[in-house]
């Protein structure tokens, strides 16, 4: 038998995180812990309200399957009793954790991965003035970042880009309009981006209105973010997308994310790897995607005023492995 605990926690941000949606001032996750034959694994999600997620509900969808997890149930069997979400997530995770604590390796060990040392990732410029996303993207380049995630609403984009590609003249820009762009103009607005150099726009339009993203021509990549959770979201993303941004919440652990990026791969699709703002617990279940991806956004837990132990060791743009 199995032990099972399933708790929230709340971890307070050092900076709010503004985004399109609102701003955020503290992290709030579930965590599954697993015990079973003496040894001890976690997993961890955060629920999305975009997703009609609560804590309260991801806590009531895991405690549906206590028995079975307590039970010995397998990663397999969980793929069908779970719907993908945050709630499946922490469980996948969990189990993954515990297979390779039993087999005294690290995750990426077990998974046959090896990881680089160091690995770039994306350090976001939260919605601000002009003046004030400028000064954090200089403040973010003069510490070393290389790669800056900028977020956006409907508001002020060129007069927010130039005055960021000014303030950062040598970093990689990707940039996220959290689906609150519209049809109207995206075609003049995805040539600023490329003008200003932008390596790539994610999710410009909402899920489920990005038809009108069939067959237009655009001189960046787009990403897609919300309209891709599992590998069931690919065949409507074709022809509209070039990237998919992978995320676990999302997908609902590890085992379909890991599924999702080989189907990607093959139909064609570049990889990006995501997080939400969460711990470095959550980061480093989702390390055996990170040397497949053509950029990683995985500054979750450098929003916290302080993480779980042992952290992960972050300095400004990038992870130390």
């Amino acid at each position: 038998m199995r032990t099972v605990k399933v708790y929230e926690e709340t971890w307070p941000l050092h900076t709010p995180f503004v985004i399109a949606r609102g701003s955020r001032n503290e992290a709030r996750v579930v965590v599954v812990e697993l015990e079973e034959d003496g040894i001890k694994a976690v997993g961890e999600c955060t629920p999305y309200p975009r997703y009609g997620e609560s804590e309260a509900s991801v806590m009531a969808q895991i405690m549906t399957i206590a028995p079975q997890l307590e039970n010995r149930l397998t990663r397999d069997d969980l793929q069908t009793m779970l719907p993908a979400g945050a709630a499946r997530n922490a469980v996948d995770c969990a189990l993954w954790d515990l297979a390779s604590r039993k087999a005294a390796m690290t995750l990426a060990t077990y998974t046959g991965v090896t990881l680089p040392h160091t690995l770039v990732t994306a350090q976001t410029v939260v919605i601000g003035t002009p003046e004030q996303m400028a000064a954090s993207a200089a403040a973010l380049c003069e510490k070393g970042a290389q790669l800056l995630k900028v977020k956006l609403d409907d508001h002020l984009i060129s007069e927010r880009l130039v005055a960021i590609r000014a303030a950062a003249p040598n970093a990689t820009l990707i940039v996220d309009a959290n689906e609150s762009w519209h049809s109207e103009g995206l075609a003049a607005r995805c040539q600023l981006l490329a003008d200003l150099g932008v390596a790539m726009l994610e999710q410009p339009l909402p899920a489920g209105k990005d038809d009108v993203l069939a067959n237009f021509i655009h001189p960046l990549p787009i990403c897609a973010d919300e309209s891709c959770h599992t590998r069931a979201s690919l065949p409507a993303l074709q022809g509209r997308y070039e990237m998919v941004n992978i995320k676990l919440d999302k997908a609902g652990g590890l085992t379909e994310a890991l599924a999702l990026a080989d189907a990607a791969v093959e139909q064609g699709f570049a990889l990006m790897l995501g997080c939400m703002i969460c711990t470095s617990r959550a980061i480093s279940a989702a390390l055996p995607l990170a040397n497949r991806v053509r950029f990683a956004d995985l500054d979750g837990p450098t929003w916290l005023a302080v993480d779980v132990e042992p952290a992960l060791r972050f300095t400004t743009g990038e992870l130390h492995l």
